[in-house]
């Protein structure tokens, strides 16, 4: 969002203090005469808990859990953005721990731990310190979802630790957050926006239970959609206190809510992390689905270069097929058109090159001839032999053809006041836990064997995020596939299909190109990232993941 107000502002001075720091051991209760008794003591020195994964969500985390899912592809434009295939290795389900977007996951939810650790230490009153100790949890959470084991650290200054197992690590998280409860604000307005509350702790057991079976696995690989969850009455349980508060809703238009004016005002928004392109930044995620010519077609003045790589996949795209959902409007296709003020216009987006630099393969004697090119997104990608090895490149083409494979996404459309001074950055707020997804959560859970409450069933709690959509009701009871597909169409973009694929078991279906690299089919190893190269070196004891 772009108006900040006073404490969050606050926020992010402290984390930005926070996050220049490299010496996280350093006695901080040294560098304060009294320690905090206030809330705004407390808030002025805990900043940096909330905001040290703010980089890594903005733009790394998003891509690894995007890309490595069904929802798109990331392609090679030429020689641009093969970037040392760390695309094609998410694409391909070929990456190892030398993939650049792991080590910012992993120091930023470390970097998130420790900061916890440093504030906990100052603070004697148990309900300023619950807040903290639930969002280093969430961090754990976050450790444990991409890399399984993580080492369990409770204090600053702990003697260097072993990792402990992903299973360890997922029951420290559900008794941190548990006997925490009780001490966290129910509080929700502007105040507790981007902040723990009572809600975001049980939206983050909602997602722990729905997932314990897949957490508390033997291995990773060990894992079938079959295995017994035992969690699953508690998830409803939570879910429903979530419901029955009546703080959330899915009121307003769907796509406002993800529009750089989102915030505290979004009562579909359980826990979202802020963003502004000025005070806050690190939001970027316009820069990757923008059409590479694209700079032109929206109302912003954003004078650095966008990517263009990002496309969604066409089997993905096709799930967005519901009469009247306005959620098919989340994705350009087709013959493309300016926009104005987050509305397209019937002005023609077009772009002058040459009959060549449409495609790079015509023939014809008149190649250079200049023309004028309306761009025209086509469904799906399809690499061209002509390019050289496409499964080593995953190479588009830079012609316009090229840059034009593949329907792009505008849930996060960018500020139309950003300027040159701004860089690429955002004032999107990312939504992390929404009240649409414990609805859905709750269908799920009843699909998969709980009992079911408050007279809801799957197909009304799936029929309310519909209804929500302007999308056409469903009237037969869904599956769980049906379920999976509308969690596609309505948690697009948002950085949670990874983590749905390997709960239903999909993640090692050979989706998009994924054909160039059948092996990966049997890898299940992959439903979690190996450690980072960099701090397998640091801690030489660890044991790196099964499988890399």
């Amino acid at each position: 969002m772009r108006k900040k107000h006073s404490n969050i502002l606050l926020l992010s001075a402290v984390a930005m203090l926070a996050a220049g720091c490299t010496n996280l051991d350093v006695d901080i209760k040294s560098q304060y005469t009294t320690l905090p008794e206030t809330q705004d003591a407390v808030d002025a020195i805990s900043g940096g808990v909330y905001n040290s994964y703010r980089d890594a969500l903005g733009e790394n985390h998003w891509l690894a859990q995007s890309i490595s899912s069904d929802e798109c592809l990331a392609v090679a434009l030429g020689s641009d953005y093969y970037d040392g295939g760390r695309f094609r290795d998410l694409d391909l389900h070929s990456w190892n721990a030398d993939h650049p977007y792991l080590e910012t996951m992993w120091n930023g939810a470390m970097n998130g731990v420790n900061t916890a650790n440093n504030v906990l230490a100052q603070l004697k009153d148990e309900s300023y310190a619950a807040p903290i100790r639930v969002m280093r949890a969430f961090y754990y959470f976050l450790l444990m979802d991409n890399f399984g084991g993580a080492p369990i650290l409770r204090a600053m200054g702990q003697e260097e630790t072993d990792r402990a197992t992903r299973a360890e690590v997922t029951r420290f998280i559900e008794s941190e957050v548990k006997e925490c409860l009780d001490k966290l604000t129910t509080d929700v307005n502007e105040k507790t926006y981007g902040k723990v509350t009572r809600y975001m702790a049980e939206a983050l057991l909602v997602k722990l239970y729905l997932n314990w079976n897949v957490y508390t696995a033997e291995n990773v690989a060990s894992y079938t959609p079959d295995t017994p969850n035992p969690k699953l009455e508690e998830a409803v349980a939570y879910c429903d206190d979530i419901i029955n508060s009546g703080q959330f809703n899915l009121e307003g238009d769907y796509w406002s809510k993800f529009l750089p004016t989102n915030g505290p005002q979004i009562k579909d928004f359980i826990y979202a992390m802020p963003y502004d392109r000025i005070t806050q930044r690190g939001m970027h995620y316009a820069r990757w689905w923008t059409h590479r010519d694209g700079r032109a077609q929206f109302d912003h003045n954003m004078a650095a270069s966008v990517a263009g790589v990002l496309r969604g996949n066409a089997e993905y795209c096709n799930k967005f097929n519901l009469p009247g959902d306005v959620r098919n409007d989340l994705w350009l296709k087709g013959p493309q058109y300016y926009w104005s003020n987050y509305q397209r216009t019937d002005k023609p987006f077009t772009v002058s090159t040459t009959k060549k630099g449409v495609d790079q393969f015509y023939s014809g004697v008149d190649g250079d001839a200049e023309v004028t090119w309306q761009v025209n997104l086509t469904n799906g990608v399809t690499l061209r032999p002509e390019l050289g090895n496409p499964e080593l490149t995953m190479n588009a083409g830079n012609d316009k053809i090229g840059r034009s494979m593949g329907y792009r996404n505008i849930k996060f459309y960018m500020d139309p006041n950003t300027t040159s001074d701004d860089g690429r950055s955002q004032c999107n707020d990312v939504p992390i836990f929404r009240f649409a997804d414990i609805l859905l959560l709750k269908a799920e859970a009843i699909l998969r064997g709980a009992k079911a409450t408050n007279g809801d069933t799957p197909r009304s709690l799936i029929n309310q995020v519909r209804q929500a959509a302007k999308a056409q009701l469903m009237d037969t009871d869904p599956t769980l596939d049906d379920l999976l597909d509308e969690r596609a169409r309505e948690l697009v973009c948002e950085g949670w299909r990874r983590n749905d694929l390997i709960r239903f078991g999909k993640f090692e279906e050979l989706w998009g190109l994924r054909s160039y690299n059948p092996q990966s089919a049997g890898e299940k190893f992959r439903r979690i990232f190996p450690v980072p190269t960099k701090v397998m070196n640091t801690n030489t004891n660890w044991k790196q993941n099964v499988g890399y």
